[in-house]
């Protein structure tokens, strides 16, 4: 026969302040634990959200990111000619040969510096991502000295404002407007036309890649087939948003065991806590365990009340935890991807599955801590317990 839930709730609320502290005390564990798998989630969607299914990415053979890839002019011509190409309202085809580029930029207000990715795009390349937007100011003019800032990297690095002067390589650019993109990677960028920022960075010879929609997003895997086996090209392709989730999954992981790492350091003191707080209750109520006993309850029944009472302290804390790491989704960071050596902005994002996560840790954090405390009450005898009437 099993004890009523009911009396681990009453018991619970009997002994506010230790359950207070050890609620308190899982809280902070599962918010940090929270916290860090938001990190790792938003880090992702914004690289992941970066691309397109419906557009492939061309890049040299063996290249692991863009700034290491090469393809020469020619390969360029011949890949937005190809017939899988599809073609906008204007009936040009939907492709962009485009340079990438990194430089070293001052941080805004503070000391230090970061790299920067510097895009080079032709009037195909805005029509090929929807996601992206003017928020301020204006798209730059083509053929002119003039690019377009991310409004996150505007807001973390100098001379990113509308109308200062931005000096690339021989040049100087002028900023005149700042874009969103959906929360996707390209809001880590700079963008300029092609044509002048080619030069202006000596890269004249070759593009770092070259996007385009495919007409039939289905004839993907024979058109990989196609292009990879074409020896005058030397490419390797992806759907883009394939492409920009392999470059996310390394340093994905990297935040999340990192945040789980800490998060079981601190979790070694939150079971403490929860072993000395049921502890304490197992001494303090020896005269109802031996009531229990005489009602005809076994020490199986008494072993597991407890432990589901340290188990349910511990979600009270989980969800406490949840809620404190909730005000941080949406919050605006950056870090280095470590697949393209730049600077990356995204916003924290506090996903069901991270909570839920975050829940069942805490839930396991009970469990342990519950459990040599809950043992010993089921192991206690009649005897004692009658002593300590």
């Amino acid at each position: 026969m099993a004890i009523p839930i009911s009396y681990n709730l009453r018991n619970v609320v009997r002994r506010p302040m230790s359950t207070l502290a050890t609620t308190l005390g899982i809280a902070l564990v599962v918010a940090i634990l929270v916290g860090a798998l938001a990190l790792a989630s938003g880090f992702q969607a914004a690289l992941v959200e970066t691309g397109s299914p419906a557009n492939l990415l061309a890049l040299r053979t063996g290249a692991d990111s863009e700034i290491s890839s090469g393809i020469g002019r020619d390969a360029a011509n011949i890949l937005r000619s190809l017939p899988e190409v599809a073609a906008g309202p204007d009936g040009r085809p939907l492709a962009s040969a485009e340079m990438v580029v990194l430089i070293n930029a001052p941080r805004l207000g503070q000391s230090g510096s970061s790299n920067v990715t510097i895009r080079g795009i032709g009037a195909e390349g805005l029509a090929l991502r929807d996601q992206v937007k003017i928020t301020e100011g204006r798209m730059f003019t083509p053929g002119s000295d003039e690019v377009i800032v991310a409004s996150r990297m505007a807001r973390r690095f100098a001379h990113c404002g509308i109308g200062e002067t931005m000096r690339l390589g021989q040049r100087d650019f002028t900023v005149v407007g700042h874009f969103s993109a959906g929360g996707s990677g390209f809001e880590s960028e700079v963008w300029g036309d092609d044509a002048v920022l080619m030069p202006a960075l000596n890269r004249e010879d070759a593009f770092q890649s070259v996007t385009f929609r495919m007409r039939d997003p289905a004839r993907f895997a024979a058109l990989k087939q196609e292009l990879e086996a074409d020896r005058r090209l030397g490419i390797q392709v992806r759907t883009e948003r394939a492409w920009y989730s392999e470059q996310s999954a390394v340093m994905g992981q990297v935040i999340r065991v990192g945040g789980v790492f800490i998060t079981l350091i601190m979790a070694i003191g939150a079971i403490f806590g929860a072993m000395n707080t049921m502890f304490a209750a197992v001494r303090q109520r020896g005269r109802e365990i031996a009531v229990l006993m005489t009602l005809g309850f076994s020490g199986a029944a008494i072993t597991l009340s407890f432990l589901i009472e340290s188990v349910m302290l511990a979600l009270v804390g989980g969800a406490i935890g949840c809620l404190i790491a909730l005000p941080i989704n949406g919050i605006t960071t950056s870090t280095t991807n470590w697949a393209s050596f730049s600077e990356v902005a995204f916003a924290f994002r506090v996903t069901p599955g991270g909570m839920l996560v975050g829940l069942v840790f805490a839930g396991v954090l009970g469990l342990v801590g519950g459990f040599l405390p809950a043992l010993r009450a089921g192991r206690q005898t009649l005897a004692a317990g009658l002593r300590a009437v």
